[in-house]
């Protein structure tokens, strides 16, 4: 890890869950995506499971259910199109298949706990915000705490009335951390685009993280077996949807955030805002 060091300007950090601090790859959600419209008779692949990533688990329901293809294999099968009732069916099917298939993708993201250490060295607050759902979090929440990972806020999508993209979390975040009002003192850290749009309504800073999370969408062992130019080449393309999406500064995984924590702080220090 490097030796980067902050200053003041930066206060607190909120960082997103899967694929950000947890499960390499964004991998959980996934799987559970793809089984729950197969168990419809509704195929869909892993990368159009991945087009909402971000959003709150009912609307990704309702996104996937609108996209074309699947549409029209939804009207084939059931006999009429797809609309809320449908989605929030699904919803109730999803939510124990997907905190069981979180459950098992909840280990850190190698370096994460060094720089949770790094960040309480110097004495930057943190907290967290999700898609996921309470029911589907209290595990990885329990988890993370016997490892040693205890944020001051979790915030979940179906704690606030309106999940990300809104900024309800992320001012909920602020308020516990002491730090309303000084939103450009806060750094948001996730690897989607509704995740950094979070951050960016709230007036935060914005760090993505294009190795480890759903823009590349690559398991851990899929990484560490790459070479280096295989992994350059696939991360153009991600890093370049996580700019588009807003973030200030990319970086490829959490391990890297001291610098990234740097590069911002030399924009406040020149007198720029998010």
């Amino acid at each position: 890890m490097t030796t980067a060091t902050v200053t003041t300007a930066i206060r607190a950090v909120v960082f997103d869950w899967a694929g950000t601090i947890v499960d390499f790859g964004s991998l959980a959600p996934m799987g559970a995506f793809v089984r729950l419209f197969a168990n419809h008779g509704i195929t869909i692949s892993i990368a159009q499971a991945r087009v909402p990533m971000g959003l709150p688990k009912l609307a990704h329901i309702e996104a996937l259910g609108a996209m074309p293809e699947i549409a029209a294999q939804w009207q084939r099968a059931k006999g009429h199109t797809f609309g809320s009732q449908d989605a929030a069916a699904l919803l109730q099917e999803f939510v124990p298949m997907s905190a069981a298939s979180a459950l098992e993708y909840s280990d850190f993201i190698p370096g994460f706990l060094d720089i949770y250490a790094w960040l309480q060295q110097y004495n930057i607050g943190v907290a967290t915000t999700t898609g996921y759902t309470r029911f589907i979090m209290e595990p990885l929440i329990a988890k993370a705490a016997r490892a040693g990972f205890i944020p001051a806020r979790t915030i979940c999508c179906d704690d606030v009335a309106h999940s990300r993209p809104s900024p309800i979390g992320m001012q909920e975040c602020m308020a516990t951390l002491g730090l309303t009002g000084h939103s450009a003192a806060v750094v948001k850290v996730d690897d989607t685009g509704p995740g950094l749009q979070e951050g960016i309504n709230a007036g935060c800073w914005t760090v993505g993280v294009a190795a480890s999370g759903n823009a590349l969408g690559w398991s851990w062992d899929q990484w560490v077996h790459a070479s280096e130019d295989e992994r350059e080449h696939a991360l153009v393309e991600a890093r370049a949807t996580l700019r588009d999406a807003g973030a200030h500064v990319v970086v490829d995984s959490v391990a890297d955030l001291p610098a990234a924590l740097s590069a911002i702080e030399v924009c406040i220090a020149a007198g720029e805002t998010p």
